[in-house]
């Protein structure tokens, strides 16, 4: 599209074969759009046929397509550290695939463990294993680590290096930040209310110490209605973890800010105007 305009410059079709069956699919849906780093491409996941797709943009009237086939079901997925390796993943599939977007091919396929869900994942160094991937799952209460070092840390890369043990299912996001030592999770979709409505948080440089739990719902006091919390985001300075807690249409729903220092509840934000954030 015209940056300034919307206006569609170039459409193409997603449809296609499938990467495990080689069966045609005639409404594959595009799960996720990122910008390489490395050329000018845009990085598209096809959901169903599990065909990832670098488009070259340099010349949309000869437009040039790299197809890489990883696994069906590809979601949502984010940036290694280096920005080089994009980690995505397939959800139904139980794997993550990574991207080499400098060489331009599929890295590895690793296995996971039932509905890895990790938004963007979080990326930090672990003491042992080196430099890693994050991801929390939908379908288990894992948290699984992976290595995405190749040149220091080779024997460790594109590796599940170490799980760590949640408070449940049904999680969306994992959060962390370079100025921080804290890991967020969180956990929306499980049917323990009192799940759904807090956040686990590790301490990166300590993760043996398993998890804090921090009742972000209870902090907002919304009175009724599901209040699940969901997405932790940073601010820029890394000082800060938002939280959206979504309730039902006709309830409240608020923003609630953390000290990410202390861990202490510093502001909720429950203006009627924010519904279900």
């Amino acid at each position: 599209m015209d940056g300034a305009t919307l206006e569609p410059l170039k459409v193409v079709s997603t449809r296609g074969m499938t990467v495990d069956t080689q069966e045609y699919h005639p409404e594959p849906r595009v799960a996720a759009i990122v910008a390489s780093h490395e050329h000018p491409e845009f990085i598209v996941n096809v959901k169903e046929t599990g065909q990832v797709l670098l488009v070259n943009y340099e010349d949309i009237n000869n437009l040039k397509t790299t197809t890489i086939g990883a696994a069906r079901f590809l979601h949502d997925g984010g940036w290694d550290s280096t920005k080089r390796y994009f980690m995505t993943a397939a959800n139904q599939s139980d794997k993550i695939a990574v991207i080499d977007s400098k060489e331009q091919k599929l890295t590895a396929l690793i296995d996971v463990d039932k509905i890895p869900h990790p938004g963007r994942g979080a990326n930090f160094v672990d003491a042992k294993f080196g430099p890693v991937w994050v991801t929390s799952a939908l379908g288990n209460d894992k948290i699984t680590l992976i290595g995405t070092d190749p040149v220091k840390h080779k024997d460790n890369a594109w590796k599940v290096v170490r799980v760590l043990k949640g408070q449940g299912g049904g999680s969306l996001f994992v959060k962390t930040h370079p100025k921080s030592h804290h890991l967020w999770v969180d956990s929306p979709l499980n049917p323990d209310a009192k799940i759904a409505q807090s956040v686990a948080v590790f301490d990166t440089n300590n993760l043996e110490a398993g998890y804090q739990v921090l009742p972000i719902a209870e902090w907002a006091n919304l009175g009724e209605g599901p209040k699940r919390v969901v997405q932790p985001e940073y601010n820029a300075a890394g000082d800060e973890v938002w939280f959206s807690v979504w309730n039902g249409k006709d309830q409240k729903s608020a923003l609630v800010i953390v000290d990410d220092k202390t861990l202490k509840l510093k502001k909720v934000i429950d203006d009627p105007r924010i519904v279900t954030p």
